[in-house]
């Protein structure tokens, strides 16, 4: 992995010069994490945050009975744990490496004075969490007012987007993970998948959904 292409590349930096790319390379520390390993724990001090430089991260809380309710799944390039830089709170949730990772940690005083420095690095965050905010919205209205059938066609909707594709996607998660991330438990995923291949709306190929009604699969997710 090459720090400063994940850097130049990702949303919270981009459009910056390359002299100011320069000085958040020389304040990021570089973390390997083997799949399953915690990054930070909800409740650890939010002494900076996070960007996957390779890799996936998941990050989840714990209900009082100890199921798992995965939040976000982050990828290439994405920050995670930034909120609480200028909060100076602790993490809200855990962050856990779902396969082998290199992390990209940016200690919160350093990047505060390279705020202060560049006010255009507060914008690009300023979007950031902006679209986080729309995401979390529309994550809570899912999980709060529609089914499960709903919440896993916009899910594959969203990862057309997210993916570029036209009439697939590739989930990067295991299908339990999906289950939690949909608010749900993985027989009835499962079921639902069988579902939606009966109707014509999907196909499913191992980890490969084909779209094979798109239409049909945006009148599914309401």
């Amino acid at each position: 992995m090459k720090m400063r292409q994940v850097i130049e590349a990702s949303s919270l930096f981009l459009g910056l010069p390359p002299r100011e790319i320069d000085e958040i390379v020389a304040i990021v520390i570089e973390r390997k994490y083997q799949r399953g390993e915690t990054i930070f724990f909800e409740g650890d001090p939010g002494i900076g945050f996070y960007m996957v430089g390779e890799g996936r991260v998941k990050i989840f809380k714990m209900s009082l009975n100890g199921k798992e309710h995965i939040l976000h799944i982050f990828g290439e390039g994405e920050p995670f744990g930034e909120v609480p830089v200028f909060h100076n709170q602790p993490f809200p949730a855990t962050a856990e490496a779902l396969v082998k990772s290199t992390v990209l940690f940016f200690p919160r005083d350093r990047f505060v004075q390279l705020v202060i420095k560049t006010p255009s690095i507060a914008l690009n965050m300023l979007a950031v969490l902006s679209m986080r905010l729309r995401r979390f919205a529309s994550q809570i209205e899912s999980l709060s007012l529609k089914e499960v059938p709903e919440r896993l066609a916009g899910y594959l909707l969203y990862l057309l987007e997210e993916q570029g594709k036209e009439d697939s996607v590739d989930l990067e998660i295991s299908k339990g993970q999906l289950a939690s991330l949909l608010g749900t438990i993985p027989e009835t995923l499962s079921r639902i998948f069988a579902k939606m291949t009966e109707e014509g709306l999907i196909e499913v190929v191992g980890r490969r959904i084909n779209i094979v009604d798109r239409q049909g699969l945006e009148a599914k997710r309401g």
